[in-house]
Formats: structure tokens, C-alpha cells, sequence
């Protein structure tokens, strides 16, 4: 089930099943760069304003699915207007910056983005855009990505499949105001270690 925060800024309610902390995995494949099994975490937050705040970091897995190395990091924003069209400001750790455009499909939590304007610094690899499909599925964010450049015609070269976790501060402050008379058949432990008993003060 997916919950509309309170503070959530009404704009951003069609992309509410974004919002939360990701983790999964997937692969990575393309021409001139090594194919690779990688690990993710994204997340999305908001604080009122009309965007969401969005960062990614991937790193490459062993055969054993053990973290080797960093792979890619992002960080942007993404809004959405009343007609369903959203945009997205990305920088990457290549030194790239992308302006991207897309919409959230009718009636489903979908959206398709592409790149309208790419921007390099010198140090970057080769880059001339990319698209990315984004859904919501069964409860499971789940992407696939391409990019272009000027030597390899827009393919696929990454996707991921993605698994809400559990917000552990909030889970943390909600265990600190836990009361201690709670009612009867409920199985808690007091902040002190000790069971809970409905027979005790």
C-alpha cells in the first residue's frame, strides 16, 4: 500500500510511489565498459517543496555478491506538472549533467524519460544521451536505462530491479516512544531489555 504524507507538496502526489529508500541489484552491459552484476541503493525524499530529491549509488558485485568497488553515483531533482510531463535535473559522478523530460503513464506508475541536454567536462567518457524506463511493479521500483555515444547507437546498458527497506531511524524513534503500559497480548521488549509483562507496572 502506498501512503501520501501529509507534508507532501500536492504537485507531487502522481509520484508518491517513488519516495523511500531503494536496495537491489542488477547488470550493467555495454560496449567499451566491463559487464558486471552491481548492487544499488536509491532514494527519493521530499521536504514540501515542489520537487523530489533523488541520489543513487551503485557499486560492482563479485560473483558472491560481495560490494568490490563503486560503479556509479547521481543525484538530482525531479518534478511533475499538471499534465503528467516530468522533468529531471541529474549530475553524475563522470562529470555529467543532464536535463531530462519525459511522463508518467495514464493510469499506471510508469515513466519514460529521455534526454534533452547533455552537458561534459573534460574529464568524462564518451556521452550523447539516454532514455530510462521507471515502474512500479508488485512492489518493487524497477528501471532499465540507455545511453548513446557517439561511437555506440542508443542501447541498453543497465537495470535494476529494487526493494523498498524499512526507514531505520524512523523505526528506532519509534521503538524509543514505545509506552510502557501497553495493552495486554502484545510482545514487546521495555527499553531496559526486560520482556514485557501486562502483569507488572
Amino acid at each position: 500500500m502506498i501512503e501520501i504524507p501529509s507534508d507532501l507538496h500536492r504537485d507531487l502526489v502522481p509520484l508518491v510511489f517513488l519516495l523511500g529508500k531503494w536496495e537491489g541489484a542488477g547488470v550493467a552491459d555495454f560496449p567499451g565498459s566491463e559487464k558486471c552484476n552491481f548492487g544499488q541503493e536509491v532514494t527519493f525524499t521530499h521536504d514540501g517543496r515542489d520537487f523530489l530529491e533523488y541520489t543513487s549509488h551503485s557499486w560492482v558485485l563479485d560473483s558472491e555478491g560481495n560490494k568490490m568497488r563503486p560503479l556509479e553515483t547521481e543525484s538530482g531533482y525531479w518534478r511533475i506538472d499538471k499534465n503528467r510531463q516530468v522533468e529531471v535535473v541529474m549530475i553524475r559522478d563522470q562529470g555529467i549533467v543532464e536535463v531530462w523530460y519525459g511522463e508518467l503513464a495514464d493510469k499506471k506508475p510508469q515513466i519514460d524519460i529521455v534526454t534533452d541536454a547533455v552537458a561534459r567536462t573534460a574529464a568524462s567518457g564518451p556521452y550523447s544521451g539516454g532514455k530510462r524506463l521507471y515502474g512500479y511493479v508488485k512492489g518493487d521500483l524497477m528501471w532499465v536505462g540507455e545511453k548513446a555515444t557517439p561511437e555506440v547507437p542508443l542501447r541498453p546498458y543497465m537495470s535494476a530491479q529494487l526493494k523498498k527497506t524499512a526507514d531505520v531511524a524512523a523505526l528506532e524513534e519509534w521503538a524509543r516512544n514505545l509506552p510502557d503500559d501497553l495493552p495486554d497480548g502484545v510482545s514487546f521488549f521495555r527499553q531496559d531489555g526486560t520482556p514485557y509483562n501486562p502483569e507488572q507496572p
